[in-house]
């Protein structure tokens, strides 16, 4: 196999190795085919006003102020009165599109949805709003249309400003929530005048959703704790009381309107969301109204949590809830059928009717989870094959009948109660079942990647011991496997796991994940004598050798996987990395080169061990790096001047490239300070920021070719960029690694020199238009080895050294501002992640370099470095497990897809060099043969 079609072959493996990871994790919940169900009693309620304010944290809204009083006083009296209260519990991903799904349709949506837009449904789904009569709604242009999409007929009817309001950057973000409530006032004046309107607001079974975005985008813009997110409260709060006021006079107070308040998900203390911190997943909930509970008073009540001291809410009972849970309670408020896909159970505590309607809801609730269970059961019934079906044992088709029967005798008998106590265990285990027939195929599915994954990573193991290390050849006359006896034996497989895939109707990706490992080790068992090979070396070397050997690599991995979870493991990592010079004869043989690689490690080390965030911005330290980088660098150009004369183009070249980071660092300091004073985002500011992103990717390509000049040029256009988008002490971070990368460049060369004069390139001399001499490429040497594992732990430190990318709320969202400030995720997504990759540029850099300086094939190392990302990849697939939090279970899976993307990306790479590479050496011999 080629080089190319090998790169191509596990770029293909490695997406579908990807791939699989949501195939067994992160498929959808969604079964359909359920009839619906109701309680058979007339509701309390005729229509039911939902009011979700985005971003909006438990404790910032029950928290009084310093002297006692409370920042929302209108709910603080319902609270204390008329309405019941609680907190809502919610799920990772704490984001509004999975926060409103769970609200409003009662289920925890496939998280790989939260990628696939705001805008639209991965899959269709069922909500409160669909099962109504009619729905109203107010608010953004990101969260209601995807409700009015899903819901069958034009009943669901939305009313949202431009996107453009969305702008962290706005005077006063409250506004958005002032818009929503005087279009809301506007609707009902209007409705005054238009009967056929009228009649349709005197109907039944209405919702009123109004979706309040300002406390999100204040606390994005300015944090929770700032008087701009504690005064949108109080906006909030008073316009509650005038909405409520409304609908008292619109409605003559007929008492049969139900109020429900929360939210979708809080914020951390440096205004982001997205995982699992208690400030994320704790949200108010507060409902009032027709069939609610009025407060009651207790005398102690315990929770884990010591917030209802803090709260001063200790005589007033506490109901909490799971956030799938409003959706019933809504449902069961105004006598609407319940979303079909809800997972919720009906909070019984909030309901003030009697106890036969709550027997009735709940029954109906329960028949509504056991509906999906039978949908689920069936479905996958179908698609396995008798002999290998294994039911749900808790609950089979006699045990259904037995708890519907008991429960309807136990109604009818007005045992409510009993009844009740009942319908909570037929919940409890269709839920259980639900996700046993779930999670049914991940045992089929995990088995079949890991073994595809072992194998692959053996086959890679063995093409380098063949094609880059000289093995002692086996001996002759041995026995050889045939080839086509093989080859039969494999394809036999092969049809028998396509035959039982088409038996079972299995998805197209099964196929992929079952038959991969095939071919896969058909390679291997190939090689078979390039194992025998490696056992017959091996056996040269004394066993304690060998044993340490491997205990070194071992720990080495571990280490690797251990700084995914603690970010502290760097700053041990580059610390044991600092000691490399003094544990070799480097630190005697360029004792310059060794004490720069020490202060580098030790420098770099620092950046672990600082906060990723809760960190104020400091544009200072931002200018401090902007101004290092021009010392350094001309510095730099100075020592290389007096070395080699530079062509004056060049240098013009470095000298605007210089000038450069100085205008973004100005350009960073006045956006803050625009945005600071409330005067937007200036044109000027936003224009050189998208300019410079543009030409990073360009400039570097019109500098010298030579190593130094072309890395040097290509470090400013990066160090320009991530100015722009840093907000502190991460602008120094670049900076850093790129000395250290420099010195490791040269310091690499002293480790050739040490194995002869002969094999040591000239770093000055190396210039990268020029073809590399491929008789000089030698073979691997256990030093390639320790290359290739501190190009990983580099890579790692490039992501993690100042931030955590397996958590979504780790980075700074002002760090896009000098380019945009309206709220667009996918493009200030899409720059936080250039941000990340700029650090994973300048290692990637270094590695060709040293690769092209020290005289090894790219192939070669790289292999190396494929076989260290899929062990780590292989040890993250194994730490994922069925059981434990939600938030533990997406961070072992989220490390999984770190390293598999970049795995990936390195991939990606090495298939366009190496078509490159062909068309350039084909380019060459056309021109060789036309001028001959």
């Amino acid at each position: 196999m080629n080089v190319l079609a090998f790169f191509a072959v596990g770029l293909v493996v490695h997406v579908v190795f990807f791939a699989s990871i949501f195939d067994i994790y992160f498929t959808s919940p969604l079964v359909h085919g359920m009839t619906p169900h109701t309680a058979p009693l007339p509701p309390p309620a005729k229509r039911l006003v939902l009011l979700v304010a985005d971003g909006l944290r438990a404790d910032a809204f029950y928290r009084p102020e310093a002297h006692g009083t409370s920042r929302a006083p209108f709910l603080r009296g319902i609270i204390e009165g008329k309405g019941s209260w609680g907190v809502s519990h919610t799920r990772v991903p704490t984001e509004s599109r999975p926060g409103h799904v769970a609200l409003i349709a009662g289920f925890y949506e496939d998280v790989s949805a939260v990628a696939k837009g705001w805008k639209e449904n991965p899959v269709e789904f069922d909500s409160v709003f669909n099962e109504s009569r009619t729905t109203w709604s107010w608010g953004s242009p990101d969260i209601l249309p995807m409700f009015a999409k899903g819901a069958t007929g034009d009943h669901v009817h939305t009313f949202t400003y431009p996107a453009e309001k969305e702008d962290f950057a706005a005077k006063d973000a409250s506004k958005l929530d002032t818009w929503v409530f005087d279009e809301v006032k506007a609707f009902f004046e209007s409705a005054k005048e238009n009967k056929t309107l009228l009649s349709r607001l005197r109907e039944d079974k209405i919702v009123f959703f109004l979706h309040l975005l300002g406390l999100d985008t204040n606390g994005h813009a300015h944090r929770p704790m700032s008087r701009d997110y504690q005064e949108n409260i109080r906006v909030v709060d008073a316009g509650i009381a005038e909405l409520v006021s409304w609908f008292e006079e619109f409605y003559e107070n007929d008492g049969k309107t139900s109020f429900v308040f929360t939210s979708d998900h809080g914020m951390t203390d440096w205004g982001s969301h997205g995982a699992g911190h208690p400030s994320e997943t704790l949200t108010p909930l507060l409902a009032w109204g027709a069939g609610i509970k009025s407060a009651q008073r207790v005398a102690e009540q315990h929770f884990e949590d010591n917030f209802l001291q803090e709260w001063k809410l200790e005589g007033v009972r506490r109901l909490d809830v799971n956030q799938a849970d409003i959706a019933p309670l809504m449902s069961s408020l105004i006598g609407v059928p319940m979303p079909l896909n809800s997972v919720g159970t009906l909070p019984l505590e909030y309901l003030n009717n009697g106890d036969h309607f709550r027997a009735e809801c709940l029954y109906a609730n329960a028949l509504q989870i056991l509906e999906q269970f039978k949908v689920k059961m069936a479905q996958k019934k179908e698609m396995t094959l008798s002999f290998f079906f294994t039911p749900f044992h808790s609950l089979r088709e006699s045990e259904q009948e037995v708890f519907t029967r008991n429960v309807t005798s136990l109604i009818q008998q007005q045992r409510y109660d009993e009844a009740i106590s009942l319908c909570h265990a037929l919940i409890r285990l269709a839920l259980e079942g639900l996700a046993y027939y779930h999670t049914y195929d991940r045992l089929f599915l995990g088995s079949s990647v890991v073994l595809g994954f072992v194998g692959w990573t053996s086959y890679v193991v063995l093409v380098v011991l063949k094609t880059h290390t000289s093995l002692r050849k086996p001996p002759a006359g041995r026995e050889e496997i045939s080839s086509s006896s093989l080859g039969k034996a494999f394809v036999g497989i092969a049809l028998l796991i396509t035959v039982f895939l088409l038996i079972q109707a299995s998805p197209w990706t099964y196929y992929a994940y079952s038959l991969l490992p095939v071919p896969v080790w058909y390679a291997v068992c190939k090689e078979y004598r390039t194992f025998t090979s490696l056992l017959g070396s091996v056996s040269d070397y004394p066993l304690k050798q060998c044993a340490g050997f491997v205990l070194v690599a071992v720990l080495g991995v571990e280490l690797l996987v251990m700084t995914f979870f603690y970010r502290a493991v760097l700053t041990v990592g580059l610390v044991a990395l600092a000691g490399w010079p003094v544990m070799s004869t480097l630190c005697r043989r360029a004792k310059a080169e060794s004490a720069r690689w020490i202060l580098g490690c030790v420098f770099l080390a620092t950046f672990p061990l600082m906060p990723v965030v809760g960190r104020e911005p400091s544009t200072s330290l931002v200018i401090c790096a902007a101004a290092l980088t021009l010392v350094i660098s001309a510095l730099f150009l100075w020592k290389s001047r007096s070395a080699a004369p530079q062509h004056w183009k060049d240098s013009s070249l470095y000298v605007l490239q210089m000038f450069h980071v100085v205008l973004c660092a100005g350009v960073l300091n006045s956006t803050h300070s625009s945005l600071h004073q409330k005067q937007g985002l200036p044109v000027f500011n936003q224009l050189v920021s998208w300019a410079t992103l543009a030409s990073s990717f360009i400039v570097p390509l019109m500098s010298s070719t030579r190593l130094f000049q072309r890395l040097l040029s290509l470090f400013l256009s990066l160090e320009s960029t991530y100015l722009l988008l840093s907000t502190g002490y991460e602008a120094l971070f670049p900076l850093v690694l790129s000395w250290l990368m420099f010195v490791w460049i040269n310091i690499e060369q002293e480790t050739i020199k040490i194995q002869g004069p002969s094999s040591k390139l000239k770093l000055s001399g190396i210039d990268f238009s020029e073809n590399i001499d491929i008789s000089k490429i030698r073979q691997l040497r256990l030093d390639d080895i320790r290359r290739s594992y501190f190009f990983v732990f580099f890579i790692i430190t490039a992501f993690f050294g100042t931030g955590n990318i397996a958590s979504i709320n780790s980075f700074d969202p002002a760090s896009v501002y000098c380019f945009l400030t309206v709220f667009n995720p996918f493009v200030m997504g899409a720059l936080m992640m250039w941000k990340i990759l700029i650090p994973f540029v300048i290692v990637m850099c270094a590695f060709e370099t040293i690769q092209v300086s020290t005289q090894l094939s790219s192939k070669s190392l790289f292999l190396i470095v494929l076989v260290i990302s899929d062990i780590m990849a292989l040890h993250f697939f194994f730490l994922v497990k069925d059981y434990g939090s939600w938030l533990d279970i997406g961070t072992s899976i989220s490390h999984y897809v770190i390293v598999m993307s970049m795995t990936i990306f390195l991939l990606v790479l090495s298939v366009l060099a190496q078509v490159l590479t062909s068309k350039r050496i084909y380019l060459d011999r056309r021109m060789k043969l036309h001028f001959t």
